[in-house]
């Protein structure tokens, strides 16, 4: 238990600090760079391209050299890169700068996820959906308080300074989490000794190569991705929404981002425990459904309330859906490649995280929100007789 709560409380701090560059803060300051819509789009979502990359690699790599040297290296980042964003001064720095610092989750993210997992035994929904929802209240801090430090003093918009002033408070906390990470995580590694190079390269093509040919485990990774589409979607493009359509200040768009939030945190550790007790697969097909209904509806809503509503139930949704994907894909898979399932899982939602900025900022550009938001959300409807069809129950046993 003292592993759980120390990985709880860096994964806290690390997402802190990543939510407090990320959202509202990185589409605004996209928007003051000179971006237009497809550009924010592509802003937001570079960072999750990293993750495809590198989530998969990481995970396999951590069941071969061990978990604790896997996860401070993205710690390292996590602490390092924020520090960049204090030099940005135009797009193409901000996409460079965004595509390094998606390394911290790309490859913390999965071994941690790993780690939670070996220790869980039957308790991997619920002990999953903690240490998720530990990490989504630094999410909730960041993005209120990222919008309230552009929200002040300035009547025609943040200025430079106020981004700056954010993107410090990034690099003091990512730093914090590196810290701590290094004199807390001493996790007992069950990794083989005495393996040479080609012995090991074998161990983690073997890992990838297993996860990577259960179709289960593929069904259950897209049904996240898709409806981490959408998720990335709202990223990028409620803020935008929120401040220039339906006139909210910065600081109501970083709330109604911490609605979403706070469902989420509240709801996924007792969903991730009926998961468990009751089944995964009706709460996922229920949890698509409910982010459907509220993604499309959102472009709608034209007040403060209607679009808390409309996130509310985005969070739910989001709760009901995560709290169980990522302990199917563990219960599907052999301990030893629990890293190489967390990659390949972090890896697919990935695709479809990324997907959702670049591919929505491409559609509202050209269709408007109110086309957008729906079509969108017809892909996650059509997730659901596919993956009930796809993942059998007998998966969950």
């Amino acid at each position: 238990m003292n592993t759980f709560r120390n990985l709880c409380a860096v994964g806290f701090l690390a997402r802190f600090s990543y939510a407090l560059a990320r959202n509202p803060v990185l589409p605004l300051f996209a928007l003051f760079l000179g971006a237009g819509p497809e550009a924010i789009g592509l802003a937001v979502g570079i960072s999750t391209v990293t993750g495809i990359f590198f989530k998969l690699p990481s995970g396999a790599l951590s069941d071969v050299v061990g978990r604790r040297r896997t996860m401070l290296a993205g710690l390292t980042v996590f602490g390092v890169m924020p520090f960049c964003y204090l030099f940005i001064d135009s797009y193409g720095a901000l996409l460079v700068v965004r595509f390094l610092h998606g390394l911290a989750t790309a490859v913390y993210g999965p071994v941690a996820m790993a780690v939670v997992a070996d220790a869980a035994g039957a308790r991997k929904g619920e002990m999953l959906s903690w240490f998720s929802s530990v990490g989504i209240v630094g999410g909730l801090l960041g993005a209120p308080i990222g919008g309230l430090l552009l929200d002040v003093g300035h009547s025609g918009g943040p200025v430079l300074w106020q981004f700056r002033a954010v993107f410090a408070l990034s690099a003091l906390t990512g730093m914090a989490a590196l810290i701590l990470g290094l004199r807390t995580l001493g996790i007992h590694e069950n990794v083989e000794q005495g393996l040479g190079f080609r012995e090991r390269l074998s161990r983690f093509a073997e890992g990838i190569r297993e996860v990577l040919s259960d179709r289960r485990i593929v069904t259950t990774s897209c049904v996240e991705a898709a409806q981490n589409m959408a998720m990335g979607a709202l990223e990028a493009f409620m803020p935008v929404y929120a401040v220039t359509v339906a006139g909210l200040s910065e600081f109501q768009a970083g709330l109604l981002w911490g609605v979403q939030i706070v469902t989420t945190m509240l709801s996924k550790p007792l969903m991730g425990r009926f998961s468990d007790s009751r089944g995964r697969r009706p709460l996922i097909a229920g949890g698509l459904a409910l982010c459907a209904l509220s993604f499309a509806a959102i472009p709608f809503q034209g007040g403060f309330w209607g679009l808390a509503c409309a996130c509310l139930v985005f969070g739910l949704g989001e709760a009901l859906v995560a709290s169980s994907s990522a302990a199917l894909v563990a219960d599907m898979c052999r301990q030893r490649h629990f890293g190489s399932a967390m990659g390949a899982f972090g890896t697919i939602f990935d695709v479809g995280h990324a997907s959702g900025p670049i591919l929505s900022g491409l559609l509202v550009a050209w269709l408007g929100y109110k086309t957008t938001f729906p079509l969108m959300a017809c892909v996650l409807l059509a997730a659901i007789p596919l993956f009930l069809a796809r993942v059998p129950e007998e998966a969950e046993q």
